[in-house]
């Protein structure tokens, strides 16, 4: 939901961060706990990985390599928001992102570098919005990443119905 807010934020030329969205968005955080934080990083990876793997397979209908293609672009948006991503941050973002589009788990390939450091949230969150970005201008169509994901929930929660019946 906050990236699909950050996307419809961004297409309604909203200049600036909301500053009453950001402390909603802090209090959630505080709220959660150390687990929930957790719990919001690993939704977010995998957030990254279902991504990369829409792009992957869309990429490969085309006999293109998404990494060539996708991950490029990423590092190049990625530079040109210093404020809110850090340079150090850009390869951990690009790894955690070739990582995804080769079938490896986000979560577990970060985890050999440690915990994740608060300037790291931020830059996770930028790749996330700007692999939903890059799917939605490849669809044209301004709600297809965030209509991806609810499907996908949806049918998670369908499967696990029809498990408990």
């Amino acid at each position: 939901m906050l990236i699909d807010s950050r996307l419809k934020a961004v297409h309604a030329d909203s200049s600036g961060t909301d500053p009453e969205q950001e402390q909603l968005v802090q209090q959630l955080l505080t709220s959660l706990g150390p687990e929930g934080v957790d719990d919001v990083l690993d939704g977010t990876c995998t957030l990254i990985y279902l991504f990369m793997k829409w792009l992957r397979e869309a990429h490969e209908a085309h006999e293109k390599d998404v990494v060539e293609y996708v991950v490029p672009t990423l590092v190049t948006s990625l530079k040109m928001l210093p404020r809110s991503v850090p340079p150090e941050a850009v390869p951990m973002m690009a790894g955690l992102a070739i990582a995804a589009a080769t079938g490896l788990s986000p979560t577990l390939w970060r985890k050999q570098y440690g915990d994740w450091t608060k300037a790291e949230l931020t830059p996770l969150e930028a790749t996330a919005f700007l692999l939903a970005e890059h799917i939605n201008r490849m669809t044209d169509d301004q709600d297809f990443a965030t209509r991806m994901i609810t499907e996908a929930l949806t049918q998670v929660e369908e499967e696990q119905r029809e498990r408990e019946e």
